[in-house]
């Protein structure tokens, strides 16, 4: 039988208007980018640390870096350049279903592979016990890196979409919870997400003194998804200087401008996007993460339409949404889903929400049960997903608040969609 009734069909969706968000907008060219690597991987503090023959361990992980393969390849040809012998490492925690063959497709996704980069790439998901934190928290680390003459973390530092605090998502985070494979993942996720940044700085500190980790390489990006800043950064100024990077990806976050959306509609989720599948920090919807870092606006319907092929079916973060289409249901890989989902002790991602059998039925739907609505007067925005947020679309409902925005403007030759 059909989920709504026939007078559910009697009007017409509003009109949709393509929106230009305006984000602060610094970035490298790719031959600025390849000047500013080769002039921080240049410096005394980080090339003395490079030698000849050294076996050098590059851990990189499984978020949807711009330009990461670029970033990866000239980390390895300066290595080179210096004698050493590098490989790739994956540092990704339960992520690709915490098997060595699912990370290895993760990576692969990214062009991280032996024919783009000519090095062994390991992912195997072993790991040694190396420490407890002081609350009894094992902390295991990955055995192949453990094994290298020198570890270099390459990661992008961001606002967490699950904890809040000095340190977040970034360079720490992957020694600690990336290189610990699922193992090591599972067992610091027992701590509360109130006191997790305090746990990673601890750990990561365990990690600096029993491990050889030379530097990491640190990547911040803006609001339109392009590489802002990379910087080099030697173990013996990790923690410190990451906290202060923190601060620095926070003022290039996007935002999204609309302080109320009666119904959000999300084109797309994924691993690629987000550890979380979105970010919180963006819409201000989440399982475990009570103390927003942004302003956030008041959501009250969200719906998802799909999930990024990198995903490869772990929709982690699906079961945030109210709504989501049966193309959605269709493509989830339920044990990669739940294994992620169980190692980050957030099972309410992975919930199932109502299925819709299409795009239009699930805007429909929502308005249905969006309480003191009315068709004409509501306020939908639709985003590709929490990276790329310079055009969004908005309801004719929403186009006063547009006007009102110096940084909301409608894009040229996109009034009406």
């Amino acid at each position: 039988m059909p989920i709504l009734l026939e007078e559910d069909f009697e009007y017409a969706l509003p009109d949709m208007y393509r929106i230009r968000q305006k984000f602060r907008n610094d970035a490298l060219t790719l031959e600025t980018l390849e000047t500013t690597l080769r002039v921080q991987l240049r410096q005394d503090i980080i090339r003395n640390k490079l030698k000849p023959g050294q076996k050098i361990a590059v851990a990189v992980g499984s978020r949807g870096i711009r330009n990461l393969l670029f970033i990866v390849r000239t980390v390895i040809d300066e290595m080179k350049q210096a004698g050493a012998r590098p490989f790739v490492v994956s540092a990704m925690g339960s992520h690709g279903g915490g098997t060595e063959e699912g990370q290895r497709r993760v990576l692969a996704d990214y062009g991280i592979t032996t024919e783009n980069l000519q090095v062994p790439i390991c992912t195997s998901t072993n790991v040694k016990k190396i420490g407890m934190t002081s609350k009894g928290l094992p902390v295991y680390f990955d055995q192949a890196a453990l094994e290298a003459d020198l570890i270099v973390p390459i990661n992008r530092i961001k606002l967490h979409t699950d904890f809040v605090g000095e340190l977040q998502s970034g360079l720490c985070k992957m020694l600690v919870i990336g290189l610990g494979n699922q193992i090591g993942c599972s067992a610091l996720h027992e701590a509360p997400p109130e006191d997790f940044a305090g746990v990673i700085e601890e750990a990561a500190g365990i990690i600096l003194n029993q491990t050889k980790v030379g530097f990491g390489l640190a990547v911040i990006e803006n609001g339109y998804d392009k590489t802002a800043i990379v910087e080099a950064i030697a173990a013996e100024n990790l923690v410190k200087r990451e906290k202060e990077l923190v601060q620095v990806a926070k003022d290039y976050m996007p935002t999204l401008m609309i302080p109320e959306i009666d119904i959000l509609i999300m084109q797309e989720i994924g691993k690629n996007v987000s550890g979380a599948g979105y970010d919180p920090n963006i819409v201000g919807r989440s399982s475990v993460l009570e103390q927003y870092t942004l302003t956030v606006p008041a959501v009250r319907r969200m719906i998802l339409l799909d999930v990024t092929a990198e995903s490869h079916g772990n929709g982690i973060g699906v079961g945030l949404f109210d709504i989501i289409t049966r193309e959605v249901h269709n493509k989830l890989n339920l044990e990669q889903m739940y294994a992620n989902a169980i190692a980050c002790k957030c099972i309410e991602d992975v919930k199932i929400p109502l299925i819709a059998a299409t795009e239009e039925e699930a805007i429909r739907v929502a308005v249905k049960v969006t309480r003191e609505i009315s068709p004409d007067s509501i306020k939908i925005v639709r985003i590709k997903n929490t990276l790329e947020l310079e055009y969004i679309e908005v309801s004719a409902a929403l186009l006063p608040e547009i006007a009102n925005n110096e940084n909301l403007r409608i894009a040229e030759g996109c009034e009406k969609r």
